[in-house]
């Protein structure tokens, strides 16, 4: 019976090793590509490693660098629902060396963009130095972003230098190493928490926050972002006419979420939610949407993205649900009121800040849009919270470098393209 056991054991692991190497994307795409064309001189790669779906690379006996695949590190899902899946080439000391698109389904060839248009835009990535950015050391990161095309490009551009950061790290590239750390007590939501909340009390201790700018504001950041032509075409003659307000909270937080939901409402939200998911209600006046229409067309919601740390989360159709009202007592009249639901295969921790930018665009001209982000930035209100000692996990990583400036405020300072 024992001998039975122990067979049946080993079966269990050899499979979850299967499963875990089918999950990853690199194998597939590897074994057509060519390593001279990722580094100069490079005649043949290495054997996956076992651990991470990294591959080195050599030229003969040295080893010049890694390549590896974005998606097999972070979501990369665009605008079509399907991942975005680029082969990148990184150096010994942190240098990207090439980036090529190997695979995706978004709809720009059916909408007259070429697909060189937009892989041309990566050039300018051969030669940046991953350490320096992660460290803040190197100047802001710019990428064009193509009319038409927005969502694609941002999110080939945001996963490129998250998957090379996390690979940086892996393998302590430039010096960029992870190791075991000690930290103090961290913080948790106390789902025990029961507190009576109304509008005006969710507003007072920041459960709720709100983000207010006129017609005047928006061009007036279109000016300083160096678009004067994006900031002389406002939305409105009227230069103090509300361009957007927004709100935005936690309702996964018991008491929020019952105050804003309403009892019925909150546990149709409990259904849905897995163990540690969370959602997020926004709320939005003004000439501007916050929902946009793209996600009508393809699913996906285009201005905005839900970001925490070099984490950053994009919504669709799917994880959405349109609601009336919000129910808290006091709460004034909004044209959009929604609910989102993070998806499972983002960390997100509801006890650290985090962040709604939202991207705004002007058209300024018959092809051309200006963009420009602004941020509405959240926090669990302290009441909500707990504070215990962390169990360290064998195994658990710690950089030893914080990312100075958060890769998600480097990748929206887009630039105008003509097409």
């Amino acid at each position: 019976m024992l001998g039975v056991l122990k067979v049946f054991i080993c079966m269990l692991l050899f499979l979850g090793a299967m499963s875990s190497a089918v999950a990853a994307e690199l194998p597939r795409f590897l074994k057509s590509a060519d390593a001279s064309a990722f580094f100069q001189g490079a005649d043949h790669f290495g054997e996956i490693d076992k651990n991470q779906p990294v591959a080195a690379v050599y030229k003969r006996d040295q080893q010049l660098g890694y390549i590896f695949i974005n998606s097999d590190f972070v979501s990369s899902i665009g605008y079509s629902g399907k991942p975005i899946h680029m082969l990148v080439a990184i150096n010994m000391e942190g240098v990207l060396q090439k980036i090529e698109l190997v695979e995706h389904h978004e709809p720009i060839v059916l909408i007259g963009i070429p697909e060189k248009k937009i892989t041309a835009l990566f050039d300018d990535y051969i030669g940046r130095n991953i350490v320096s950015l992660a460290r803040g050391e190197e100047k802001e990161h710019q990428i064009d972003a193509v009319s038409g095309a927005t969502v694609t490009v941002m999110v080939m551009d945001d996963t490129v230098l998250r998957s090379a950061i996390k690979v940086a790290r892996l393998f302590g590239l430039g010096g960029l190493k992870a190791k075991q750390k000690e930290t103090g007590p961290q913080a948790f939501v106390d789902l025990s928490v029961e507190r009576e909340e109304d509008w005006v009390s969710l507003l007072t201790d920041g459960s709720v926050r709100r983000l207010k700018l006129t017609v005047d504001q928006v061009s007036q950041s279109f000016e300083r972002a160096g678009n004067s032509v994006a900031a002389n075409r406002p939305e409105s003659d009227v230069g103090q006419d509300t361009f957007i307000e927004l709100y935005a909270a936690l309702v996964s937080v018991p008491s929020v979420g019952k105050a804003l939901l309403g009892p019925a409402e909150y546990k149709n939200m409990q259904k849905r939610l897995e163990p540690g998911q969370q959602a997020i209600l926004l709320a939005g006046n003004g000439l501007y949407s916050f929902k946009g229409s793209g996600y009508v067309r393809g699913g996906i919601f285009d201005r905005f993205q839900l970001l925490q740390g070099d984490s950053s989360v994009r919504f669709h159709d799917y994880h959405h649900k349109r609601l009336k009202e919000p129910k808290a007592e006091g709460a004034p009249y909004f044209k959009e009121v929604a609910l989102f639901i993070l998806p499972t295969d983002i960390p997100f921790n509801p006890a650290k800040p985090w962040v709604i930018e939202l991207l705004i665009g002007r058209a300024v001209g018959p092809t051309k849009k200006g963009f420009l982000t602004i941020n509405l930035e959240n926090q669990t209100a302290e009441h909500y919270l707990k504070y215990e000692q962390p169990k360290m996990v064998e195994g658990d990583l710690l950089a030893d470098e914080p990312i100075a400036t958060p890769v998600w405020k480097k990748m929206w300072q887009a630039k105008t393209v003509e097409i």
